[in-house]
């Protein structure tokens, strides 16, 4: 077997040890970096949000930021047995799967369907930002698209819930990003977007179609600079915390094999009665 000959250091450095080439960490024997940091000075200083900052983005968040993102992840963290994901975990517990195993099947639920809102909202509220830093009125490029998505009869992502007639999680994070803006610690582009697309759905309705935990986490994080397809990332963490707790919680109350259905239910059936295969069959 030939042993391919390196000319420099830094051609081996290269072809070798650059295979993964990261700026995230450095481990060496006795050292482990988190983007720099000796991971021995993060311990017992950093939260695990201003964790989460620093190794997305590079670099430690501010005051600001740390709030509203930990708000952000709580709030999200679990809305009960009723969301695919976690009743998938549970039942997954209940088959004799590990926690690992059964976090992972929940996890794996959340998609563009369940999970994916917030990442869609926050593509559309990036649309509706860049509209209006070319000139276009606000409301109106709502209005616009809000009709666009009736005309095809689709859902604006972020807005409207199946189980809350308002969500209890909007109002106490969009004042946390109310309050950031007044500060000066984030440029309200995003909340201006959402708000102006909340009066556009609300337009013609008896009752108001307000934002939901999708659209108010979609505008932390773009308040925060986070690309879209982060935001899913961000919503997997938080919802992880849930996913484990049910699953956990399932695990611990031996129960075995939980159905989507309790017992005495059955699913519907409409397929045909009851028939005979015939002799010719036997």
């Amino acid at each position: 077997m030939n042993t391919p000959a390196f000319d420099t250091a830094e051609e081996y450095e290269d072809k070798v040890t650059g295979w993964w080439r990261t700026g995230v960490s450095r481990i060496r024997p006795g050292e482990i970096l988190l983007r720099g940091y000796p991971v021995e000075q993060l311990i017992g200083q950093l939260s695990f949000a201003d964790t989460i900052w620093l190794m997305l983005r590079g670099e430690l968040p501010t005051a600001a930021q740390r709030r509203l993102l930990e708000a952000a992840l709580v709030a999200a963290v679990d809305h009960g047995p009723q969301a695919p994901s976690i009743a998938a975990a549970r039942m997954a517990a209940t088959c004799g799967l590990g926690l690992n195993n059964a976090v992972a099947t929940g996890v794996n639920l959340l998609g563009d369907v369940h999970g994916g809102a917030g990442q869609q909202c926050m593509q559309v509220l990036a649309d509706l930002e860049q509209a209006a830093s070319q000139g276009a009125d606000l409301d109106a490029a709502a209005e616009r698209l809000v009709a666009d998505y009736r005309a095809d009869r689709r859902h604006v992502p972020g807005f409207g819930h199946r189980f809350h007639p308002r969500d209890p999680r909007r109002d106490p994070l969009l004042a946390l990003v109310e309050e950031a803006v007044t500060t000066g610690e984030v440029p309200g582009r995003a909340l201006r977007a959402g708000t102006a697309l909340e009066r556009a759905l609300s337009q013609g309705r008896s009752r108001p179609v307000p934002m939901n935990i999708d659209g108010a986490t979609a505008i932390i994080y773009r308040e925060l600079g986070f690309p879209p397809e982060l935001g899913r990332g961000l919503f997997v963490l938080s919802r992880s915390v849930g996913i484990l707790s049910h699953a956990w919680e399932e695990k611990s109350q031996n129960t075995r094999i939980k159905g989507p259905l309790p017992r005495p239910l059955l699913p519907a059936y409409d397929g045909p009665a009851p028939r005979d295969l015939g002799p010719r069959h036997a």
